[in-house]
């Protein structure tokens, strides 16, 4: 066996594109996965799942049809499944997600 920490400022140097998650680990039936974000993704639900943000660096906001949290560096936020949601982030901001490996990122978009 390979023993080895995974080094997330490595992990994120490798990342490009925003919106455009990278699996980094995976634990029973999860997956980790790191974003860069930066401006507004569409509105969009997870039907079957929760879904976990991590806020590592910068500060995300989760748009509600109702409301909205902000999530801070070192703060997380469990999205509860069957919720919509509209992330976005003024400046780029460094997340990680834990959910399902059947998950889809985008869940299933919403209609406007």
């Amino acid at each position: 066996m390979h023993y080895q920490a995974i080094k997330l400022n490595e992990e994120f140097s490798k990342l490009n594109d925003l919106w455009s998650p990278k699996l980094i680990g995976e634990m029973n039936d999860y997956q980790f996965k790191i974003v860069k974000i930066a401006g507004d993704f569409e509105w969009h639900v997870h039907e079957e799942t929760d879904k976990l943000f991590f806020v590592l660096e910068g500060e995300m906001i989760i748009d509600f049809r109702d409301g909205q949290v902000k999530i801070s560096k070192g703060e997380m936020y469990i999205v509860p499944k069957g919720v919509e949601i509209k992330p976005s982030a003024e400046k780029e901001c460094h997340i990680m997600l834990m959910e399902p490996g059947s998950e889809v990122n985008t869940g299933v978009a919403a209609l406007g």
